[in-house]
């Protein structure tokens, strides 16, 4: 799989779910509603209704959405929901930051039900992350990018893969989040090389390791860290 961060969804609920700007309703030329606007306003009774049936999916807190689940809802309530409406809410629901963030939090899928089922691919936690990182570093002054780099390494780590599965399921033709990538797995490598030679010299220093700590100034947690890996 190659997804595209510009053309395919951090989560695929949706046949045609993809990556957005934030769903904020905004106003055009003098003060006119924009056509994000109209979107909210034509979803609104559909993202109600969800919210009355599925609290604990729609509600205060979201959840990831399992795959199927906009047929699981046509099939459940043919009296509340429409095809194409249906699937206008759900993707705006899908595109918004707060579910953005549940998905980037490596929560589970759940089903109707609440219960929770199979893990987000990697690779849609990774366009998610992506997303998130662009929507956050535009209203932000400050540089973003060592938070994100982290945010990677983290969920690259988490998905199990090797280096190699990762970036295949992670691949995009964009030439900036390659960029970002390569640059989480370069300080990835840095620091696991600084691991492995600060537990090689703990293990021939013949010291206990809070002495071991005590003597070069080290935090006792990175120390414990190394030592454990």
């Amino acid at each position: 799989m190659t997804p595209s961060a510009a053309s395919t969804a951090p989560d695929d609920t949706l046949p045609a779910e993809a990556p957005a700007a934030a769903a904020q309703p905004s106003t055009g030329p003098a003060g006119e509603p924009s056509s994000a606007t109209g979107r909210t306003r034509s979803v609104q009774p559909v993202l109600e209704k969800l919210f009355e049936l599925y609290p604990h999916l729609f509600g205060t807190n979201f959840l990831p959405l399992k795959l199927g689940i906009f047929q699981d809802l046509l099939a459940a309530h043919p009296e509340h929901f429409q095809r194409e409406s249906l699937k206008a809410a759900l993707g705006f629901h899908t595109r918004s930051t707060r579910y953005l963030q549940c998905v980037a939090a490596g929560h589970k899928r759940h089903d109707l039900q609440g219960n929770p089922g199979e893990d987000v691919a990697p690779e849609h936690v990774y366009l998610t992350l992506l997303e998130l990182f662009r929507r956050r570093q535009a209203r932000a002054r400050e540089d973003l990018r060592p938070k994100f780099r982290a945010q990677l390494i983290a969920a690259f780590e988490a998905s199990g893969l090797t280096r190699q599965d990762y970036q295949v399921r992670v691949q995009t033709n964009d030439i900036e989040a390659t960029a970002l990538l390569e640059e989480a797995f370069a300080e990835r490598e840095q620091k696991v090389a600084k691991r492995e030679a600060l537990r090689r010299t703990f293990e021939s220093s013949g010291k206990t390791a809070e002495e071991f700590a005590d003597m070069y100034g080290i935090d006792k947690r990175e120390l414990a860290a190394a030592i454990k890996a």
